[in-house]
């Protein structure tokens, strides 16, 4: 039975994320932040899958304990699947906000309803010797016209979900918690947790 699972982001938003969607574990869950030191993984996968195992698997390795690890990914069906894999480094890199920018001026003049998408998540779960286990998580939306909104991060202001007439970051945490790619991913995960 495992008794503790890191939580293998630096990433403050996600950590918070997953610690809600794994509540109800009777297991520790440590963001490795909460650690003087921690590995820095350089995600360079081509795919959300290899870049979700580096990280999970590197964490292993280094803490010698169960870890979790995703990457997420926007994918535009109107720009061939791009951002994608690059999605937080689609501006550059440590551009996270500008992002939303460079895909608005992206998407310029595309009508609202040929601007289909979809989140992705992977999770991966890596034993101590570094055994993987994978899910994931998706969510179908179109990216918004303008930015709208001041909940979540990253992409959230111009993810709009139909079926909520809202973007991510129009919806209440508990709301977008509930139905995102990360939490369909994190759900099964929890599933995976549960049985091993």
């Amino acid at each position: 039975m495992i008794e503790e699972i890191i939580l293998a982001t630096s990433n403050n938003h996600k950590v918070e994320e997953m610690k809600k969607n794994l509540n109800g574990l009777e297991i520790k869950v440590t963001p490795m932040t909460s650690f003087c030191k921690y590995p820095q993984t350089e995600e360079d996968g081509k795919t959300l899958e290899k870049n979700a195992i580096k990280k999970a698997k590197d964490a292993a390795k280094f803490f010698n304990k169960w870890t979790l690890a995703d990457d997420s990914g926007l994918e535009v069906d109107w720009l061939n699947g791009e951002p994608g894999v690059y999605s937080a480094r689609y501006a550059g890199e440590n551009c996270l906000y500008d992002n939303n920018k460079k895909l608005l001026l992206a998407l310029k003049g595309v009508p609202f309803e040929k601007r289909t998408a979809k989140f992705r998540t992977v999770i991966a779960i890596s034993s101590p010797n570094r055994e993987i286990y994978l899910v994931e998580g998706k969510i179908y939306g179109i990216i918004a016209l303008q930015s709208l909104g001041n909940n979540g991060f990253g992409y959230d202001p111009v993810f709009y979900v139909p079926e909520y007439k809202k973007t991510f970051a129009e919806l209440s945490i508990d709301i977008k918690n509930s139905i995102s790619h990360r939490a369909v991913a994190l759900q099964k995960a929890k599933e995976i947790i549960k049985s091993l």
